[in-house]
Order: C-alpha cells, then sequence, then structure tokens
C-alpha cells in the first residue's frame, strides 16, 4: 500500500497498546507480548502485521491488514496471510497449538454506503459448510472525529483526516493535540507525516490538504522538506494548485506521480493512452486505490488492469 502502509505500520508499531485498545473488543485482562518476529523466512518474511497478546491468561494473535479500499482481493490476500502467519506460528512452536488468530482489515477509503461490519473468504465447494477465513472490517474513514478521538490514543488522531466529518477547525484542534500528547520529537514528526498522508487519500473530498500543510508547519517547521515520503509530493502538488487553480491542478500533480510510480513499476514511462486510463482511474475510484494497484500488480498484470473497465461500489 506503499506511504501509507509504511506510516501506519511504523506507528502502529510504535505503540501497539493502542492498537490493540481499539480493536479488540474484550472486558477481560489484554496483555501485548509484542510482534510476530518469525525467522522462518523460506515462509514469510513479513509478519510484522501480527501481534502477540495474552487475553485473560490465555495466548493469542492479532493480525492487522492497512487498505486503501475494500477491493475483491482484500479477502484473497487477508486468507493468503494467515496461511504463512499459521505456518511460521507452528514451525516455531512445534508440538504445542497454534494460538487462536483474528484478523482485521483498518479499511482508508472506498464508497459512502458503510461497510459491513465482517468479511470473509470461502474456499469450500457450494453448498457446504463454510470454511476458509472471516476477518473483522474497521472501516476508519467512515468514523467522525470524535469517534476517533474517543479511542483514547494520538494514534488514532493520525487518521482524522479521513472522518467523514472533518474540518480545518477539526484538524487545527487534533494537531494541537499531537503536539502535546507525543512521547518524542520523532514521534511527532511520524504523526504529523501521517495525518498529511491521510489527508492526501481525502475519501471524502474535504479538500483539506492545504490549510493542513500550513497548520503542521506552524508547528513542526522544515517538515515537508526534510520527510522523504511526504516532501516532493505535497509540496509538488501545492504548487500546481496555485499555477491552475487548486482543484485541477491537485488532479494532475496526482496524475504526474501516479505516472512517475509506474515508470518504476515497468521501467518506462507510460504512453499517452496508459496516462490517460491512470488518470480516468484517479478520478473514477480514488488515487488511493490506483497507487494501490500501482504497488501491488507488476508487468502485464498492470497493463491489463488499466485496461479493464473501471468499476466503482
Amino acid at each position: 500500500m506503499g506511504d501509507a502502509d509504511i506510516t501506519l505500520r511504523h506507528l502502529a508499531r510504535r505503540r501497539p497498546e493502542d492498537l490493540v485498545r481499539a480493536l479488540v473488543p474484550e472486558t477481560r485482562p489484554i496483555e501485548v507480548l509484542g510482534w510476530v518476529d518469525s525467522q522462518v523466512t523460506n515462509i514469510e518474511r513479513r509478519l510484522d502485521k501480527a501481534l502477540r497478546l495474552r487475553v485473560g491468561g490465555e495466548p493469542r494473535v492479532l493480525h492487522v491488514e492497512f487498505c486503501f479500499a475494500l477491493r475483491d482481493d482484500v479477502p484473497d490476500r487477508i486468507f493468503e496471510y494467515l496461511g504463512f502467519l499459521f505456518a511460521a506460528l507452528r514451525l516455531e512452536a512445534s508440538g504445542e497449538p497454534v494460538p487462536p488468530i483474528e484478523s482485521v482489515a483498518v479499511v482508508l477509503s472506498g464508497r459512502r454506503r458503510r461497510l459491513p461490519a465482517t468479511g470473509k473468504r470461502r474456499i469450500a465447494w457450494p453448498g457446504r459448510p463454510f470454511s476458509g477465513a472471516r476477518f473483522r472490517i474497521d472501516a476508519v474513514y467512515q468514523r467522525t472525529v470524535g469517534e476517533l478521538r474517543a479511542r483514547g490514543s494520538v494514534l488514532w488522531l493520525a487518521f482524522a483526516p479521513l472522518a467523514r466529518n472533518a474540518t480545518a477547525a477539526a484538524l487545527r484542534e487534533i494537531v494541537a493535540e499531537i503536539q502535546a500528547g507525543a512521547k518524542t520529537a520523532e514521534e511527532r514528526a511520524e504523526l504529523y507525516t501521517a495525518l498529511l498522508v491521510m489527508a492526501a487519500i481525502d475519501p471524502w473530498g474535504h479538500n483539506l490538504l492545504k490549510e493542513l500543510i500550513i497548520m503542521v508547519e506552524d508547528k513542526e517547521e522544515g517538515l515537508l522538506r526534510r520527510t522523504p515520503i511526504i516532501g516532493e509530493l505535497i509540496i509538488e502538488a501545492e504548487q500546481r494548485g496555485e499555477q491552475r487553480g487548486e482543484q485541477r491542478g491537485e488532479q494532475k500533480a496526482i496524475a504526474a506521480l501516479l505516472g512517475r510510480l509506474f515508470a518504476r513499476r515497468l521501467g518506462r514511462r507510460p504512453t499517452s493512452d496508459e496516462e490517460r486510463l491512470i488518470a480516468e482511474r484517479a478520478r473514477a475510484i480514488g488515487p488511493g486505490e490506483v497507487e494501490d494497484a500501482l504497488l501491488d500488480l507488476e508487468g502485464e498484470a498492470l497493463t491489463r488492469w488499466l485496461a479493464e473497465p473501471i468499476r466503482t461500489s
């Protein structure tokens, strides 16, 4: 999922207790033991999405998947990841039972209509009892700023630009709360970075990125220019907005950025037709989902995806 995934997973590793407090609905005591760090490299090296817990004294594992949108391939990815995770846990504790595992998909953008609370990947034959994987869905972008605040952590404040009722006034308060609540200057900079990355996703069309840039720079001068993840991208979007009109400029900046990502993935610049298709998809389904596809797909699979009819929820 690119920059958003990197940013959010890094923040989550800093504050796993805050992640668990919001995502594990338990009245029993919960102890966070740490992130799964498998040495079984021939199975899966990216197990940093899973947390070892003890719930009421019993071992549990929580798998958290950050998703730009609840695309059709999300259940497949979760099912595949659970297979790798189960195999790694089983090999590392030979002869001992594998702890129960629960998956949560934290969704950052998508349709306006409410997403379901659960998803599933069924692998059984039609008409047979269910077998496969079920997972919970936390459509964080469909929550309000107040609901995110109620989770009681600056970790969740970083998602505020995604909230359906986000406003410039609310984000000004969020920036101040992060300023006061971050443990270190490094964590504060990371939280502000996450705020800007979330604002760039903008699932509700609030168009608050430019104002948020000013707010963050007032608190953390120079952050944009010293942070590779956001510096070039946001500054370019801002400059183009000033030169050609804010909305048109941001659209062109996003298309140019996605075009550069295409070039890095395929080793060549997109053709004029491919540039047009990238721009059309970004307008229809959101730049975040297009970026996700550009990162997930390779070679001919990517060019086929661009040529397919655009499907929206």
